[in-house]
C-alpha cells in the first residue's frame, strides 16, 4: 500500500521538523526492539507495544496496532524484522482513516456556507489563543476575510492577547469589557460578519475545566444565541489540545467532548516534544478528525493534517 500525503515539498520539510523529536524517540525505542531479531515475533511484539505506550500513543489504540501486526504475522507467516516499519506505518494509516476526513484540501478551499462560524474551545495554554491566530493568518492568506469574537471575557489577558495577535494577522476582532456576557459577544461578532461579508468567524470561548457543568451551559447558550443569528451556527467546534502534555491531553479530550459536541481537533506544540504519538491514540479513541497540527511558533506553523504525511514523518527512517 502506497502512502501518499498532499503536503508541498516544503510544507512536507517543516512537518518533518515538527516532529523530529517524536521521531528520534521512537526510532531510538524500535531499534532496541528488535535488536538481534531477524523475525517479527512475540518478544517483538511485545517490545513494539511498549515502545508505542511510551510514546504517548495509549494503551487502547496501542493494543490495536498490536492486533492488527499479530494479524499480518499470522496471514504471512514469515516477517522479517526490517519489514515491521513499513507494516506500522501501513497499519496505523489504515487505523487512523476510520475516523479521519483527508481531502487534498487547503485553508484556500471554500465553505459550504458564509459565513464559516468556527467556536474553539479547549484549556488556557493549550495553544488556542495562537492557534486562532495562525487560523486567521492562514485564511486570510487564502484570500478569505475573516472576523474573530473575543469570548473568553473572564480573563482580560486572553482578551489583550488575542489583539494583539489580531493586529499582527491585520483581521478585526470584536471584544467587549472583561466580565461581559460571552454570549454577548458571539451574537456581535455573528451579526457584524452577516453584514460585513465575511468568510469565516472564529469564535474564542474561555479554557475553564473545573466546573464541567458551567462549560457545558455556558458552551450552550453561546451555541443557542448564535443561532438566532446563524440558524446553523457554530459550523465546526474546534477543540485545541497541547500534544506536548501527552496523556493529560487524553484526559481533556475527555472533558470537553462530555461537555459539548466537539467536531474536529487541533493538536498544538509537536515541535517541542517526543510525545507527538498522542495525535494517533486521541484521533482512535475519540473518533474526531484531527484537523490541524502545530509544529513551531511562527504564523506559518499550523498544518491541515494528513494522516499519510504524518505517519510517513514520524516513521520514516530518512
Amino acid at each position: 500500500m502506497a502512502l501518499l500525503g498532499f503536503l508541498g515539498k516544503d510544507k512536507k520539510e517543516s512537518l518533518n521538523k515538527g516532529l523530529e523529536k517524536t521521531k528520534e524517540s521512537v526510532f531510538h525505542k524500535l531499534s532496541r526492539a528488535v535488536a538481534g531479531k531477524s523475525k517479527v515475533d512475540e518478544e517483538v511484539l511485545d517490545n513494539l507495544e511498549e515502545v508505542l505506550v511510551t510514546s504517548d500513543v495509549g494503551v487502547t489504540t496501542t493494543l490495536n496496532i498490536i492486533e492488527r501486526i499479530e494479524a499480518r504475522v499470522a496471514r504471512d507467516k514469515y516477517l522479517n524484522t526490517s519489514e515491521l516499519n513499513v507494516i506500522l506505518k501501513e497499519e496505523i494509516v489504515e487505523l487512523l482513516e476510520k475516523n479521519q476526513t483527508d481531502s487534498e484540501s487547503d485553508f484556500s478551499t471554500p465553505f459550504k456556507t458564509k459565513p464559516y462560524v468556527i467556536m474553539v474551545v479547549g484549556v488556557n495554554g493549550a495553544g488556542k489563543t495562537t492557534t486562532i491566530a495562525k487560523l486567521a493568518y492562514q485564511f486570510k492568506g487564502a484570500g478569505k476575510k475573516v472576523l474573530i469574537g473575543a469570548a473568553d471575557t473572564f480573563r482580560a489577558a486572553a482578551i489583550d492577547q488575542l489583539q494583539i495577535w489580531t493586529d499582527r494577522v491585520g483581521v478585526p476582532l470584536i471584544k467587549q469589557q472583561m466580565g461581559s456576557d460571552p454570549a454577548s459577544v458571539a451574537f456581535d461578532t455573528l451579526r457584524s460578519a452577516v453584514s460585513g461579508d465575511t468568510d469565516v468567524v472564529i469564535i474564542d470561548t474561555a479554557g475553564r475545566l473545573h466546573n464541567k457543568i458551567n462549560l457545558m451551559t455556558e458552551l450552550s447558550k453561546i451555541k443557542r444565541v448564535m443561532e438566532k443569528v446563524i440558524p446553523d451556527a457554530p459550523h465546526e467546534v474546534l477543540l485545541v489540545l497541547d500534544g506536548s502534555t501527552g496523556q493529560n491531553a487524553f484526559e481533556q479530550a475527555k472533558q470537553f467532548t462530555a461537555a459539548t459536541d466537539v467536531t474536529a481537533l487541533a493538536i498544538t506544540k509537536l515541535d517541542g516534544t517526543a510525545k507527538g504519538g498522542v495525535v494517533i491514540g486521541i484521533s482512535d479513541q475519540f473518533k474526531i478528525p484531527v484537523k490541524y497540527i502545530g509544529i513551531g511558533e511562527k504564523l506559518e506553523d499550523l498544518l491541515i493534517f494528513n494522516r499519510f504525511d504524518f505517519v510517513d514523518s514520524l516513521f520514516s527512517s530518512k
